[in-house]
């Protein structure tokens, strides 16, 4: 009898064992009745309570488990399926391009770890029920990390690697009556790690669901299903299906549409392969716009004439093709608007079970909603459910095989170790299990209307092996592409991929290289890179797809998801947790957090609001003479949604009509006169063009908005008042005193700044409001190196002092001294100005101004001569600190969600409101966040409405911000929960702030047009008063 032999776990030759052939992933039940319901007596699912014993390495592993007569009850129980660091055995580690081993061990590619290298036993005690007895028996594991041997009743079974892949083997020959013993042993490293060297959390165990199925008379090993298209019309399509059959008898296919039969044949099967086709006339075309989905029933029967198996697949009828260097959909040029998507769970990992099925659903619901059309299966196969949803749902895929080997070649790139050590190149040894993997990937997928697109890993670098890959999969597949970026860093075999792909190309180098003749169409597999507070810019990339036949056909934002986990701090308080927090080293600590969608809840971030404007397929541009609509859907017409004009005054809806006729055919723009008339009313005008669904539909109600346009058409002046009111001046020792209509503010030159303001007899300001040039560095800033560069503004946000600098004045004592504030009385108001030393090197300086008038207004005016030597400021503004109990904001700008400089194309000009602790973004490392653009007037209010009320010209708008934290401290914290309690409302006036950035979180500054200009004099005016 064989045995397992452990030495050949870290032979990159040895990677299976006694392994079913790799499949399209389909259920077969025994009725119609099944089918139907979906619940099948062929089939038993052993998910749910394992017994199960854990050990560091084989060594430490108990031996003989297996056997029979080995009683395993007083073992553990453990979840199937789960990975054991979630269920509290070894801890999740996460890394990046480093290998978990790297320092720990001396390991050469294709060995493993030795001392640790934890061994998972599990047991699992079933009995097959009646329906599935006296038949063969096959078990199919769909997911376990890393590797696993299997053995029934004591005798081995087989042996298997791929953790992403679904592996199956044959039962039956071990099989015996009642109870039946499965022993598995799951290994966290075999010398497939090498190839799993992906961005992420690094787990081990039986993390997908595991099935045994009965295996009838006539069975359905395997199916094959195409969509073929005779000219470009379109109209006239084929059917064509092979079938994999044991057994003989015949097979009845029924095609249906929407419960209408297109067509129902029989044929006979005679065992082994048979080919199928059949014309399917003006059939309805799957697209993300409108994913029609047929349903292939196939009935198989026996000699006899019984029906013995069901199954069925979907089928998407539509073509993808590579035409003039251009990849087309259905005849038009496609642009993916996309996102990188691992598979995460906050609770699970990347485990499957109930409520992950809810998450996954959530993820492709909230994609649409937000426009995103692609999804990269960044970077293996994910679970067959998210394929499922994609056809059924309309999204784009990109299927990615299981291959990452970052780790072998980022040395070699950077000139410190010779080719040698890098994996796979052209070693003969991984050549085998490379081709298994992706022949895994294809056989499991290959019947995804979504999937148009083979990817042949991540990161990998490049090779012979690669290249004979992506042949491979071309001749198993003509109907899609083949995606590789990797040849970019070795290019010996640029055939290696249809599509020239790159990672984090800046829109100029995009342009760069199609300017050199685009011979292949480009996308970037990853951009705008949505590490905290990111995704500055993305405009630029979306504009340049929009572009009329560009070769550039979009691109996928790395990633949906932040990778974090849930766990409990010292005080057990729930937080999300990063690599790092669970003691494991190596580690590359929050590298983990890229995701338009916090992990905890899965809910959109802020950065969602640009992103799902910037994929809107409906574009619309507004001016006071009318609005053009551009409609950049391939397939639909603007008619299929509802048309809503909004005009607003000052922030307010003023008037609301349902636009009729608003019809422009797919790819074409149309203009149209604005249905309004301004007003002489005074105010600022703002036109809103809104296209909303018009029916509810899977994934939003009636009334969800698609896309939108927004324009300020006009500004209607009102004649300014000339009353004054009058006020007192109080010229003290050490105070300068101004009273008026129910306030009084106090100005120190002891303490050099503004140290009272009380309106109706209550104090509104906690500190001396001081200029602000610092922002809490995001993680963009701090890969940037932006605390380096711009960290003087830092200390001179912290240090600036109005001692030993002033306006010179006669001493009474002869000579001069100098004089800060200086008080100048004017007929309508008295200015205050304060001049700050600013502590930096070369020395600079800056005036903050007081403007006090009779009703309580304060025009602030904060001013800065440019001096040589100084980097670009990351703020310009003047920070105030009052009580906490001013705890909610409303404010006329760009809203809801927050805004920077360089990401506000999504936002809506409008009037909004939240709590200040809302403003507090959920990234997993606290930073800059909250922040709003094109601000008019913003308040901070307690519960009684009582607080301050901040307004700029809505010629010259402000950021604004209002959180419970000033810069310092959320750059002093890593969690959190490290941020101290609350004792302010911490609020930021801000004439300008340098946007997010966004283009790589390792590097890329911000955008010059988005960093202030301290080239030439910077001035800022505000207006604050109580309310």
């Amino acid at each position: 009898m064989a045995a397992f032999d452990f030495a050949k776990v870290k032979d990159p030759t040895f990677f299976k064992e006694n392994v079913l052939n790799a499949h399209a992933s389909f259920r077969t039940y025994a009725s119609r009745e099944e089918y139907r319901t979906g619940s099948s007596s062929l089939a038993l699912k052993l998910d749910g309570i394992w017994k199960f014993a854990y050990a560091k390495n084989y060594t430490s592993a108990i031996p003989g488990f297996e056997k029979t007569d080995y009683d395993c009850s007083g073992w553990d129980d453990i979840h199937v399926p789960a990975h054991i660091q979630m269920e509290g055995y070894d801890i999740p580690q996460y890394a990046n391009i480093q290998y978990p081993w790297d320092g720990r061990e001396e390991v050469q590619p294709g060995e493993i770890p030795q001392r640790f290298n934890p061994v998972a036993s599990y047991v699992k005690y079933f009995e097959l029920p009646e329906s599935m007895q006296g038949k063969p028996v096959h078990i199919e594991f769909e997911g376990v990390e890393s590797g696993m041997a299997l053995w029934l009743n004591g005798s081995y079974v087989g042996y298997t690697e791929d953790s992403f892949s679904a592996h199956a083997f044959d039962l039956t020959p071990y099989l015996q009556l009642g109870v039946n013993k499965l022993a598995v042993q799951v290994f966290k490293w075999t010398s497939s790690s090498w190839c799993e060297d992906q961005d992420f959390f690094r787990f081990s165990g039986i993390f997908r669901s595991v099935w045994l199925y009965a295996i009838p008379t006539v069975h359905l090993e395997d199916i094959s299903v195409k969509t073929l298209f005779a000219g470009d019309d379109f109209t006239h399509s084929t059917l064509e299906v092979a079938l994999q059959v044991e057994g003989k008898g015949a097979a009845r296919l029924t095609l249906r549409c929407s419960e209408l039969e297109v067509f129902s044949e029989k044929i006979a099967l005679n065992g082994g392969s048979a080919l199928f086709s059949h014309a399917v006339e003006n059939p309805h075309l799957w697209s993300a716009e409108d994913p029609a989905l047929y349903e292939l029933e196939i009935e198989l029967l026996d000699n006899a004439g019984h029906l013995v198996e069901v199954t069925g697949q979907k089928v998407g009828f539509r073509k993808f093709e590579l035409k003039n260097n251009r990849m087309l959909l259905n005849g038009k040029r496609i642009v993916f608007k996309g996102a990188n998507r691992h598979e995460f769970s906050s609770i699970t990992g990347r485990a499957v079970g109930v409520h992950t099925h809810e998450e996954l659903l959530r993820d492709i619901i909230t994609m649409k909603q937000n426009n995103i059309n692609a999804i990269r299966t960044s970077h293996y196969q994910n679970q067959d459910a998210l394929y499922d949803l994609c056809d059924e749902y309309g999204l784009y895929l990109i299927a990615e095989n299981n291959l990452e080997s970052h780790g072998t070649w980022d040395i070699h790139q950077a000139g410190i170790r010779g080719i040698e050590g890098v994996l796979p190149n052209d070693k003969p040894e991984w050549k085998a299990v490379l081709f298994d993997r992706m022949n895994s990937t294809y056989q499991r997928d290959k019947n995804h209307p979504a999937v148009l697109i083979w990817s042949l890993g991540n990161e990998s670098f490049g090779g012979e092996t690669l290249l004979q890959m992506a042949e491979m999969v071309r001749r198993f597949d003509d109907t899609r592409l083949v995606h590789y970026e990797g040849v970019v860093n070795d290019p010996r075999f640029l055939e290696t991929t249809d599509i020239e792909s790159h990672m984090y190309s800046t829109v100029k180098d995009i342009q760069e290289y199609l300017a050199q003749g685009d011979k292949r169409p480009y996308i970037e597999c990853e951009y705008s890179h949505a590490m905290g507070n990111s995704n500055g810019a993305l405009h630029k990339y979306t504009e340049l797809a929009d572009q009329k036949n560009c070769g550039y056909q979009g691109g996928f934002i790395w990633d949906y998801i932040d990778q974090s986990i849930w766990k409990k701090d010292r005080y057990g308080k729930w937080f999300q947790a990063y690599g790092g927090d669970f003691g494991e080293r190596p580690t590359d600590y929050n590298f983990s957090g890229n995701g338009i969608a916090y992990g905890g809840d899965r809910a959109p971030s802020p950065k969602m609001q640009e992103v799902k404007f910037c994929y809107q397929n409906i574009a619309v541009s507004i001016d006071n003479s009318g609005f053009e609509v551009w409609n950049k859907n391939l397939f639909t017409s603007t008619d299929a949604f509802d048309c809503v004009a909004l005009l607003h005054r000052d922030g307010k809806l003023y008037q609301q009509q349902e636009l009729i006729n608003i019809d422009v055919a797919p790819e074409e723009r149309s203009s149209f006169p604005l249905p309004f008339m301004v007003p002489a009313l005074p105010g600022e005008y703002a036109v809103t063009i809104s296209f909303r669904l018009k029916e509810d539909t899977s994934w939003a109600k009636k009334g969800h908005e698609v896309a939108f346009g927004q324009g300020v058409i006009a500004v209607v002046r009102s004649i300014p008042s000339k009353k004054v009111t009058p006020f007192t001046v109080m010229h003290g020792t050490h105070n300068i005193g101004v009273r008026g209509e129910n306030f009084d503010v106090l100005f120190s030159d002891l303490n050099g700044g503004l140290t009272s303001y009380r309106y109706a007899g209550k104090e509104m300001i906690q500190e001396i409001p001081r200029p602000n040039f610092w922002r809490a560095p995001t993680d963009n800033d701090c890969g940037n190196n932006m605390g380096g560069v711009r960290g003087q503004w830092k200390l001179a946000s912290l240090y600036a002092t109005a001692k030993g600098i002033g306006k010179e004045i006669p001493s009474v004592h002869g000579g001069t001294i100098l004089q800060n504030p200086t008080c100048e009385v004017e007929a309508d108001s008295v200015v205050v100005t304060y001049l700050y030393n600013l502590q930096t090197s070369p020395a600079a300086e800056c005036s903050l101004q007081y403007r006090v008038f009779g009703d309580g207004r304060i025009q602030t005016t904060l001013h800065y001569d440019p001096v040589e030597g100084l980097a670009a400021m990351p703020e310009f503004g003047v920070l105030f600190k009052i009580d906490a109990d001013y705890d909610t904001v409303e404010w006329y700008g760009n809203g809801p969600a927050e805004t920077y400089w360089d990401r506000q194309h999504g936002a809506k000009l409008g009037i909004y409101q939240n709590k200040v602790a809302d403003n507090m973004a959920q990234y997993l490392v606290p930073q800059e966040c909250g922040a709003k653009t094109a601000v008019r007037w913003a308040k901070v209010v307690d519960r009684k409405g009582r607080g301050l009320l901040f307004t700029a010209d809505a010629a010259k708008p402000m950021f604004f911000s209002a959180l419970p934290y000033t810069p310092h401290e959320m750059e002093s914290a890593k969690h959190p929960y490290e941020l101290p309690p609350v004792h302010y409302t911490v609020i930021r006036a801000i004439g300008e702030q340098m946007g997010v950035g966004g283009d790589d979180s390792w590097g890329a500054n911000v955008h010059p047009e988005y960093i202030p200009d301290v080239t030439k004099p910077v001035e800022f005016t505000f207006t604050f008063r109580g309310i």
